[in-house]
């Protein structure tokens, strides 16, 4: 049975984005992107949102972007590689290979999925994980936390009370660090 874990790159007040919706202040390093990559690695399925989904497709649709950096290169071939489902009402179709859309997000479907994979998932996006947090179904919240205070905009967590139990931590020097966290049930 796959876990699924919930993954995002947070200011450390907590924000994906800006008031403005821009999360370029976020970008990582080599030595971040390594870690990602090695994180990555084994994830069989992502699961997305369409917004997350239409912002990273470009590790697919855009071949210059693996061209930025052996890390980059690495992190394409990994995520082009992977089963991808989008959930989205107003998507009409995929824009990548291996990606399905879900119009509906049906907490048993993802269940199941969770119970038939051998590999590990990634949901990610603050709306579509909420849902998932909601239901119980992550297993795991990864961290990782820019050193940057936003003061507004799209918050990483939902207002929903959580037990956490911290199952590594990494510093990185460009100042960044991973925070791997196990939901307590």
């Amino acid at each position: 049975m796959g876990k699924l874990i919930f993954f995002m790159l947070v200011s450390a007040d907590g924000y994906v984005t800006d008031e403005a919706g821009d999360f370029q202040w976020g970008e990582p390093d080599e030595e971040v992107m390594e870690s990602i990559n090695d994180q990555t690695r084994d994830i069989g399925t992502y699961l997305y949102g369409r917004k997350i989904y239409e912002l990273m497709s470009v590790w697919e649709t855009d071949p210059s972007l693996a061209d930025d950096s052996p890390g980059s290169a690495d992190f394409a071939r990994i995520w082009t590689a992977a089963e991808k489902i989008v959930y989205s009402r107003t998507l009409a179709q995929p824009t990548t290979s291996r990606t399905r859309i879900e119009r509906e997000f049906n907490p048993s479907e993802v269940q199941r999925i969770k119970e038939e994979s051998a590999k590990d998932l990634t949901i990610e996006g603050p709306t579509l994980a909420a849902h998932a947090l909601h239901h119980g179904l992550v297993d795991e919240v990864h961290l990782l936390v820019c050193p940057l205070i936003l003061g507004g905009g799209l918050r990483m967590l939902p207002d929903q009370r959580m037990t956490l139990s911290l199952l590594d931590e990494r510093r990185f020097s460009n100042g960044m660090v991973q925070l791997s966290y196990a939901v307590k049930s």
